[in-house]
C-alpha cells in the first residue's frame, strides 16, 4: 500500500487538480501523455488508499489511466514498427 506524501493529494479532488494542472498541451508527443497517463495512474492509486469514501471511483480513474497508458503505448509501438 503506497501512501501520498505531504505535498501530494489527499482526496480524489486534490488528485483531479493535479491531473488538470499537469496535462500536456494538445500536440504533445506521444512519450509525454505516456508519462502523464502512467503518473496520473499512479498518483490516483496512491490517494485510493487514504480518501477511503471516493475508494472505488479513484480505482475506476486507476483503471481509466491504465487503460489510456496502454493505448499510448500501443500508438508509440505501431508507430516504431512503421518506421522500420
Amino acid at each position: 500500500m503506497t501512501t501520498p506524501g505531504r505535498n501530494e493529494p489527499q482526496t480524489l479532488a486534490d488528485a483531479h487538480a493535479v491531473a488538470s494542472a499537469r496535462r500536456p498541451k494538445p500536440g504533445s508527443n506521444l512519450a509525454t501523455w505516456l508519462k502523464f497517463h502512467k503518473e496520473n495512474a499512479r498518483m490516483y492509486q496512491a490517494v485510493s488508499d487514504v480518501d477511503r469514501a471516493h475508494h472505488h471511483e479513484l480505482k475506476y480513474w486507476v483503471g481509466y489511466e491504465e487503460r489510456k497508458a496502454n493505448e499510448v503505448a500501443a500508438q508509440i509501438q505501431k508507430e516504431k514498427s512503421q518506421a522500420s
